[in-house]
Formats: C-alpha cells, structure tokens, sequence
C-alpha cells in the first residue's frame, strides 16, 4: 500500500505541474493580448457605429421558461441597446408560470394568426408568434416545451437577419455590448463563425431599468466565489484560447454565430445540457473537415451580467448539469481527441479539457484521500501536508490576481480597490472547500451522464427586485 500511494503522489505532482503550466501558458497568451483588445476598443468609435447601416443586423434570441420575473426586465434591456438594426425574439418553452401573459401584457402583444413557420432547423412545432407593431422589432414564439436547444432552434427558423445572439433570459446586456461584438466581426466577417461575449455576476449591482447603475461585489459568499470563477475563466482563459482560435465554448447566456453555419451544422442538439459547448465543437469540426478558414473569437469586453446562484441546492443542480455535459459533449467528439486532423482543436484543447477537465474530479478526490493516508501511514508530516495546501492556496491566488490585473488594464468595472482585495482574499477560501465541492458536483454529474438522466434541474430564478420563483 505504502508502495501505490508513493507512486500515486508521483504521478499527482506530475499531474498538478503540467495543469498550473497550461494554465500560466494561457494566461500568459491572454496578457500577451489584451494591449491589441485595448487599443481595438479605444480606436473604435462605438457611438457612430451604433447609427452605421454598415453594422450587419442581429436577431437576438432569448429562450424562457418560467422566467416571468425577470423576463421584462430582460426585454426591455434588449430594446435599449445602442445597435442600428436588431430584432428581440422570446421563445417561450411551455413555461408552467405566466411567462407568456406578463409578456403579452406588457407589450400589448397579438396574435399572428397567418404566420408561415419557416423550418431551417428541426424544432417542437410552436403554437403560434405574438407581436406589436408599436414595438416592430420583438416577436414572441409559444411552443410546446422542448428544452433549450429546441428553443433556439425555433428561435433561429423564425429569425431575420444574418447573426444570431442568444441570450439568457435571466441576463442583462450592457447598452453597447453587442455593437462592441459587432467591432469583432466586422474585422473579418468571412471567416468569423462565432463570437463569445463576457459574462459577470449581477448580484449585490444596483439596477434599474435593465441597467446596471452600480456594479458592487455579490453580499452572499457562493456568488462571490462564481464571480472569481467567471473572471479567471473569461478573462484568464478565453482571451487566451480564442487568440490560438481553439476556444471550446462560447456561453450560452451571451455569443454571438453566424446563421448561415449554424444551419449547416445542424443547429441546437436537443437533449444536450451542454448545448453551448456542443455547438462549438461541431463548428470546430464542419469548418476543419472542409478546410475552410475560419475563427472563434472571444470580445472580453462585451459583458452581460447575470445571476448567479446563492443557494447550495440550486448550485449543485448547475454544476452537475455542467459535469454531464462536459463529459457527453467529450465522448461523442472523442474520435477528434490527438486527432492532428482536427489542428489545435484536436491536439490542445480536447486533449486539455478531456484530462485537465473531466477528468479532474477523479484526481483531486483520490488525491485528498492519497493526502490523508499519507498522513495516517505516517509517510509524511504535517507541515508537509500544510506546506502543501498552503502552496496550492498560493498559486491560485496568483492565477486569481493576474485575471483582477487583466480587469484593472482593460475594464475597470470594480472602481473600489478594496473589492480586488476582497476577491483575491476570497481566492484563497475557495481552496478550502469549495474546490473540492465542484469536483464533487462534476463527478457526480458523470454519474448522472451514465444514468442518462437528461432533465435540466431545479433553478430559481430572482426577479431584480427579489422575488423568487421555481423553474
């Protein structure tokens, strides 16, 4: 036994070196790019741009089920925005709560009773589209519940324009956010097939109208941990992946896809929970398989907020979801892992997500229980094992400060410094527990996966003004 556990920790020091050494990679790669974002946005001037009838029109896809707490707020946000010509298309899923009437009120919205429904991508037969010619560029779709890929895919066969967004319905984009993705495409609209936003955390901001007035720090602790994890993720990561164009997922609640290539790829999986990721490996896949030139792009600095979850049920419940369709998402593409066809999509970042991601939760589980047998067999001391955990609180700290560093450079949206501090304090807590709870929840996601549970989970969605409902 003393033998297995040698070698055990042999082979986990390996492992956790070459995980901080890819992650200092990207992280170096996003550093390395954020001078050419910056310059990009201070050259570019966003108020004529969002008047140009050079601007290519967007149909913004929003899908919704039981969200009638947040789902005005969300439209009216979504009419708002600075862009010269766009359209907002709400797709009601079946919601069980009064989704559709609190829409329909609000608007004033009617029935249209000779609507052709085109059919580009298969979807659940809607029951019908709603509309206001006081307000020409939203449409309501009715249909029976489908889940979210259904959705969008009902969303994409009613829609008008060239680029799709698709948002979350419990989101809210900032005014020139999707002109600043606009920027992004419009450099080399030919190749650009897709275009990932930046998502953070609205809770604990001040907002009113749709807007966020003041951007605060969340006052719950489990929101403030999924802040740190979206800006090392967004910021640390997806800049640095998206400028080797192997970025592997573009966020369900804000990207940005050309029409044309979604249809081609067959649009939204049904029944896939990580329909975000499935979408952008297929791109990936029809793009290389054709030999066609093409880019992923990431914008860090088109930001949507979003809420996140306080509750531990409702977050294990995401991250489970999350664990399941990783690891779907990697099973069906696994003939593209080390596949040198497939380029740097097929070397790196497969191979990257398949060892580093999916399989993590199996190491950092057996790794703690290796710790603990170590310390039991009397193999090693305590100051050891706390050098070791206090070595492993240290680097992320650091990876947790160069993602607040990349904020201060480029975007600036925390103007206190006592906030960075808070985060970076936070940083170290998340070793200490709530690390290890997400590989928890991801393995057990897994587990779900082999079950093949498909629901979606229990969500509850807050209204802007507190209120909660379940979904």
């Amino acid at each position: 036994m003393r033998d297995i556990l040698l070698g055990y920790g042999i082979f986990a020091m390996f492992y956790i070196m070459v995980v901080y050494c890819i992650y200092f990679f990207i992280m170096t790669l996003s550093f390395a790019n954020i001078s050419r974002i910056i310059k990009g946005s201070s050259l570019t001037p966003f108020d004529s741009m969002s008047g140009s009838a050079h601007v290519p029109p967007v149909s913004i896809l929003v899908p919704s089920y039981n969200e009638e707490l947040t789902i005005i707020e969300n439209v009216r946000s979504l009419l708002s925005l600075n862009y010269p010509e766009y359209e907002v298309i709400v797709i009601n899923d079946g919601s069980q709560d009064n989704t559709l009437q609190v829409l329909i009120d609000e608007f004033n919205l009617k029935f249209l009773p000779n609507h052709a429904e085109r059919r580009l991508l298969d979807a659940t037969p809607i029951n019908g589209v709603y509309h206001n010619p006081d307000y020409p560029s939203l449409y309501v779709i009715d249909k029976r519940n489908g889940g979210k890929a259904d959705s969008l895919n009902a969303g994409i066969n009613l829609s008008h324009y060239p680029l799709i967004c698709t948002i979350d319905a419990d989101s809210l984009l900032e005014k020139d956010a999707l002109i600043r993705i606009a920027r992004v495409y419009m450099e080399n609209p030919d190749e650009t097939v897709a275009i990932g936003g930046s998502v953070r955390i609205a809770n604990g901001c001040t907002i009113e109208d749709g807007i966020i007035k003041k951007v605060r720090l969340p006052d719950k602790i489990l929101p403030m941990f999924q802040n740190i994890e979206y800006l090392k993720a967004f910021l640390g990561g997806r800049i640095g992946w998206s400028s080797i164009n192997a970025l592997l997922i573009v966020s369900g609640a804000f990207g940005v896809f050309r029409k044309d290539y979604v249809v081609k790829v067959g649009g939204y999986r049904e029944g896939f929970p990580g329909e975000d990721m499935n979408i952008i490996i297929k791109l990936h896949r029809y793009m290389l398989e054709n030999k066609l030139p093409y880019r992923i792009a990431f914008c860090p600095d088109a930001v949507c907020w979003t809420q996140a979850p306080d509750s531990f049920r409702i977050l294990t419940s995401q991250r489970k979801r999350w664990g399941r369709g990783n690891i779907k998402n990697m099973w069906d593409y696994r003939f593209m892992v080390f596949n040198p066809k497939y380029k740097q999509v097929g070397l790196l970042t497969m191979p990257y997500n398949v060892i580093f991601e999916t399989l993590n939760p199996y190491f950092k589980i057996t790794g703690f229980f290796a710790l603990l047998g170590y310390f039991l067999m009397d193999m090693t001391a305590l100051p050891i094992v706390l050098t070791f955990v206090f070595i492993n609180m240290l680097i992320n700290m650091i990876f947790t400060c160069g993602a607040l560093l990349l904020e201060e450079l480029a975007f600036r949206r925390y103007p206190r410094v006592r906030d960075l501090v808070i985060m970076a304090g936070c940083s170290v807590l998340m070793t200490l527990g709530y690390d290890q709870l997400n590989a928890i929840w991801r393995f057990l996601g897994q587990i779900d996966f082999i079950r093949n549970k498909r629901t979606w989970g229990v969500m509850v969605r807050k209204s802007w003004k507190g209120e909660t409902v379940k979904s």
